[in-house]
């Protein structure tokens, strides 16, 4: 390939990979599918920017993958996997086990020999933990029990990947398929079996007692290209081991991983390899989407989609059955089988590696790999299915409604909305023995705090009837907590049409919402992050060295001047350029009051009673002088 032809396959490769990508995301389908996408748009069967040459893009690419497991490696943290083993092992290796067995059998009844059958139950098993972890990500799901499940399952995939590796080159030999072309392939058995031993125990030796020492050389220099060409110089030079060896250079690198995984330069490995990583493993999405034989799919579109339909279909059975042996229930394991039911992006490795070692025929890899492609473009639109169709139909339980309690009694202080932020304020007010009529609406919520001791009423604030009950009209301030900016707001109205009386203390979440507000006609608002924020930053001026009394009375001036300039900015806030003009000059203002305040070094001896070592080092002054 010449260089003017080199050049515009770059061109073509990189251009495709912006706009597939970009376009990916906006429709929330995701890089990898974007990635695809694009391979497919200039492929031989659309476009036709590539054609026979992206099968030697493939080779080259394939180290995005290699360097995908090396990051997979650091990331697996000895802590993790032990607090994680009941799912990574239990529930992760019984559904690939099982989903493997299922598929790998109906393979087997399909016509395939054994042992192609277990490579196809094997790959097929796997999901896509990119599209997985960012669509759950995206709908805020990781935290809950299907969330924490699905990144169980997804973790023992990627693990189980590096087995699959070794024990398919075992199975071709099986066969007989395969001549070595590994360095020792010409050795005995039991002398090749020495080498691979010594070089995968060398690779353990060198991650705990040569690595480290090399990069902390290197790191001497400040020079961050250097350490990344280290970096990218480790794993390379790993890879090449394995092909020596005879072994999958994904398998070593994925175990120098795991050894550096406690190492102090773990994260600025990860930080240098991910650019590479990233940009190689796109190129092999490309490459896949290129590669897929649309001609194939059009002469079988039926038995396509007959594949794809059964694969989603039998691996979401097994994965709802499973979720169910292990506690997870209802609408929380249907999203669980729903997120897994796809293949992932591991199968076009995978898929690659087994036609290698002529594990599967051409033919039959190109139909598994359009399955696995438009398996995977089909997930979002399942993702969406479920939670408009199934969720609501068969998993959404109708709550009766709940009657407000019955109040009797009246105190000078009511609070609306007893969450994280409310519960503060109640808990504080109690303590200095001020007694508060509390409302909320979450009944959940209310149950709960009840079994604290707490006397919570429920019932929705903003209702004027629920209010007088509780004794607005006689009450002197009211607290407004509640849950959302839009029922701070729709409170803040209630009170000032029905009780305007009551001096208003609003919780604030933003300075949008401060805004909102402060044009409600609310006097008394509290931006719920901001003395948090300032108590940790005087807390990280202390421990660089600042005395304690500097650092209260910066926070003090900060807040001083913070609230002035959200009142005046209240002005601009339709306005665009000119609130983003006196902004910046109320920052600039702000940081040079504080600035010229600390200069002044009179610091009396009373205010060096905010520092405990201040007091340590008057009292040793005062101290007689003993030899």
């Amino acid at each position: 390939m010449g260089k003017e032809s080199f050049l515009i396959q770059a061109i073509v490769y990189l251009s495709a990979a912006v706009v597939g990508v970009n376009l990916a995301k906006r429709l929330g389908l995701g890089s990898v599918l974007g990635y695809l996408f694009a391979g497919i748009a200039i492929g031989p069967y659309l476009l036709g920017f590539v054609g026979e040459e992206g099968k030697e893009l493939m080779h080259v690419a394939e180290f995005g993958v290699v360097m995908m497991l090396f990051v997979i490696g650091l990331e697996l943290e000895p802590n993790l996997l032990w607090r994680m083993r009941k799912l990574i092992l239990g529930l992760g290796g019984v559904q690939i086990l099982v989903t493997a067995i299922v598929l790998g059998s109906i393979a087997w009844l399909a016509g395939q020999v054994w042992q192609s059958s277990l490579v196809i139950g094997l790959i097929l098993a796997l999901s896509s933990t990119a599209i997985v972890m960012q669509t759950l990500s995206e709908k805020s799901l990781l935290k809950t029990k299907a969330g924490q499940s699905s990144f169980a399952v997804l973790l023992s995939q990627d693990i189980a990947v590096i087995p699959m590796l070794a024990i398919f080159p075992l199975l071709a030999t099986q066969q007989n398929n395969v001549v070595s072309t590994s360095f020792i392939g010409h050795l005995p058995g039991w002398q090749q079996t020495l080498f691979v031993l010594a070089a995968i125990g060398g690779i353990i030796l060198a991650g705990r007692y040569v690595v480290g020492p090399v990069f902390r050389w290197v790191a001497k220099t400040r020079q961050r290209e250097l350490f990344m060409a280290t970096a990218i110089l480790l794993v390379f030079a790993i890879a090449e081991l394995m092909i020596v060896v005879g072994l999958s250079p994904a398998l070593g690198t994925f175990l120098a991983g795991v050894v550096l995984a406690n190492s102090e330069y773990r994260h600025e490995l990860e930080s240098d390899i991910e650019p590479f990583k990233g940009l190689l493993l796109g190129l092999f999405f490309i490459a896949v989407g290129a590669s897929i034989n649309f001609g194939l799919i059009g002469t079988n579109p039926s038995l396509i989609l007959a594949l794809v339909l059964g694969l989603v279909i039998i691996k979401g059975v097994i994965l709802y059955v499973l979720g169910y042996f292990f506690d997870i229930r209802g609408d929380q394991n249907m999203l669980f089988a729903v997120a897994l039911a796809q293949s992932g992006e591991f199968a076009f490795v995978l898929f690659s590696f087994a036609g290698q070692y002529q594990l599967l025929d051409e033919h039959t890899i190109s139909i598994l790999v359009a399955v696995v492609a438009i398996s995977m473009a089909l997930s979002p639109l399942i993702f969406v299915l479920n939670e408009r169709l199934i969720m609501p139909r068969f998993f959404t339980k109708r709550k009766t409604k709940r009657e407000s309690d019955d109040i009797h009694e009246t105190h000078p202080v009511i609070i609306a909305g007893f969450g994280r932020y409310g519960n503060i304020v109640g808990r504080f007010l109690k303590a200095n023995g001020i007694s508060a009529t509390i409302l909320d609406n979450d009944s959940d919520r209310v149950d709960l705090l009840r079994k604290f001791g707490f006397k919570v009423y429920y019932g929705d604030a903003s209702r004027f009837d629920l209010m007088k009950a509780a004794g607005a009209e006689s009450a002197k301030l009211i607290i407004i907590a509640m849950d959302t900016p839009e029922q701070c707001l729709q409170m803040v109205s209630m009170v000032k049409s029905h009780f305007p009386h009551l001096k208003i203390l609003s919780r604030a979440y933003d300075r949008k919402d401060a805004y909102d507000l402060m044009e409600a006609g609310v006097d008394n608002i509290y931006r719920e992050t901001l003395d948090s924020s300032l108590r940790m930053g005087t807390d990280a001026l202390s421990m660089l060295g600042l005395r304690a009394y500097n650092t209260h009375r910066a926070a003090r001036t900060f807040l001083r001047h913070d609230e002035r300039a959200l009142t005046e900015l209240l002005n601009y806030r339709n306005n665009t350029s000119s609130y983003i003009k006196v902004a910046r000059e109320r920052i600039t203002e702000l940081e040079e009051l504080i600035l010229s305040d600390m200069k002044d070094t009179e610091i009396t001896e009373r205010d060096s009673g905010w520092d405990s070592d201040a007091l340590r080092k008057a009292a040793e002054a005062k101290r007689p002088n003993i030899q």
